[in-house]
């Protein structure tokens, strides 16, 4: 008996593959075929044992498959065999198109179902003991994207670091330069930054600096994507910069 077509959007957190949900477990486990993205543990995949399993992920210029391609896919498998989940890093809503993809299966009238990830922005900075919020330090956060779709630093970083507030940047490792200008021409040159690459990850790397410092930073530690940035007084409570700090008392 042919199966009803079913598209599951599960997100797989930020990289540990112990980040991920129950309830996303508990959908590979019934899932037919699993697509996969770059930044997903590929640990996760025993979960679906009977599943066709196909990458299709996606970083920088090194695309496996490209969206529209993707987006086909999901409905092709929903009809041939049945319940696609769709494994995506972080949280599938947070700048994972996930959304997008979502919508084009409704268009087929596919049954689709949304299990949230945990999200980068979040639990990276507070693995290193980096809240994104804390009483009378920072009120609220700012999660924004490094660049825009036609490649621009999002106008939101100028607005951002018009505000005391956390920011935390995905996807800017490459427009460092042009961000830490940003927070210069505010006046926020002492504000303290850190850059984690592969956060969760047994190879995570981690720069700690101000505006001032940090490319100097990420640069002695070679700090390679992916990697995010977060910008902010709450970077202060991270043991890495009471370590920094240290150091220079002592230098």
């Amino acid at each position: 008996m042919k199966k009803q077509p079913k598209f599951t959007l599960i997100g797989a957190g930020p990289g540990d593959p112990e980040l991920i949900s129950v309830k996303g477990l508990k959908a590979l486990s019934i899932a037919d075929v699993v697509l996969y993205d770059a930044l997903v543990s590929t640990e996760l995949l025993v979960h679906a044992p009977n599943a066709l399993k196909i990458f299709v992920g996606k970083r920088a210029a090194n695309h496996a498959k490209t969206q529209d391609e993707i987006n086909q896919l999901i409905v092709d498998y929903a009809f041939s065999h049945g319940h696609v989940a769709r494994l995506k890093g972080g949280d599938s809503f947070v700048f994972g198109r996930g959304f997008e993809e979502m919508q084009y299966a409704e268009q087929f009238a596919i049954e689709t179902e949304v299990i949230p990830g945990i999200t980068s922005a979040i639990s990276v900075p507070a693995l290193h003991n980096i809240p994104v919020t804390k009483r009378e330090v920072s009120e609220s956060f700012w999660v924004i994207t490094g660049a825009t779709s036609d490649g621009r630093v999002s106008d939101d970083v100028k607005l951002a670091a018009q505000s005391n507030a956390t920011i935390v940047i995905l996807m800017g490792l490459g427009k460092l330069n042009e961000i830490v200008n940003i927070f210069k021409e505010a006046k926020k040159s002492s504000l303290p930054v850190a850059v984690i690459q592969s956060g969760s990850l047994p190879n995570e790397n981690i720069a700690i600096g101000t505006i001032e410092t940090i490319e100097k930073q990420v640069a002695e530690k070679e700090l390679k994507t992916p990697a995010i940035i977060v910008i902010g007084e709450v970077v202060r409570l991270s043991k890495e910069f009471k370590q920094l700090k240290k150091e220079l008392q002592n230098a």
